[in-house]
């Protein structure tokens, strides 16, 4: 027993003894150490992005110290990746001069939350120095990119989803400048469609108009009176989801086009989700 007790103590005198001995030998290169450690960090990193450029039909981004935002065919670096069968439909995301809020419509499952999102990572990218998935792309520096997307219930904190929304909403609004790029899905669908649109309105006339602010925005949306404040402002554009309807059949198209939405085919959205035959009849009378 005595032998067993002492045996188990002098194994973790020894460990430690040897586990000293060797951190003291490589502290003496342990700056050699770090830098190589430091290539190797900075290797993998280029590495991977010359091998997901190369692979991907990625471009060389312009990043340059003007305010445009000008890209020609851009596509999602992921959604293409999962896309197997069907070919990826790019789309071009060029503000005109003048151009601050882009209001986007357009159906359910159409493609406006991944047109923002490619926007976003595209431009983001480009500024930490990678290849981008697009045909030609010129951006001016932003200092941030600010998202709104999503809707993540902090019920644990007693914060109800429009709440969350309207913290980060009120964030955004308050840290945003003219050289940042806000990322907007759908602001306002947490409330009654009254207030969620007044304050959905509200927002884009602030960034329009406030002096310090007129951030590039790309803000999608399914209330279709805000697609009037283009009549009313001049720096905002509307878009939306190309549609082709024939034989009472709807596809998506996926390209973004010029120009307001006319439905918003939730009722066909439900369909193809396979709510029953009664409700989505129902839902049309």
């Amino acid at each position: 027993e005595t032998l067993v007790l002492n045996a188990e103590e002098s194994i973790r005198e020894i460990e430690v003894r040897l586990f000293k001995e060797v951190c003291a030998i490589l502290s003496k290169s342990v700056l050699k150490l770090l830098e190589t450690a430091k290539a190797l960090a900075e290797l993998d990193v280029l590495s991977s992005l010359a091998e997901v450029a190369a692979l991907g039909g990625y471009i060389k981004p312009d990043v340059h110290e003007g305010s445009e935002l000008e890209i020609h065919e851009g596509r999602h670096p992921v959604v293409e990746q999962l896309l197997k069968n069907d070919r990826y439909i790019p789309n071009d995301v060029i503000f005109e001069k003048g151009e601050v809020v882009r209001v986007i419509t357009g159906p359910n499952m159409a493609g406006k939350s991944t047109y923002l999102r490619q926007a976003a990572l595209i431009v983001l990218m480009a500024q930490m120095g990678s290849f981008v998935p697009a045909a030609s792309a010129k951006i001016g520096l932003v200092d941030r990119i600010f998202t709104r997307i999503g809707a993540q219930d902090e019920i644990h904190a007693g914060q109800s989803t429009f709440m969350v929304e309207m913290v980060e909403a009120a964030n955004i609004l308050h840290h945003a400048t003219s050289r940042s790029l806000l990322i907007l899905d759908e602001i306002g669908r947490g409330t009654s469609t009254y207030d969620g649109l007044s304050i959905a309105w509200g927002i884009i006339e602030f960034i329009h108009n406030h002096p310090h602010l007129r951030a590039k925005t790309l803000f999608a949306t399914h209330y279709h009176e805000l697609t009037q404040l283009a009549e009313l402002l001049p720096g905002i554009r509307n878009y939306n989801v190309a549609v082709s309807e024939a034989d009472g059949k709807v596809v998506f198209l996926h390209k973004i086009v010029p120009g307001a939405a006319d439905k918003s085919y939730g009722i066909h959205v439900a369909r193809l989700a396979g709510v029953p035959r009664e409700v989505v009849h129902r839902a049309k009378e």
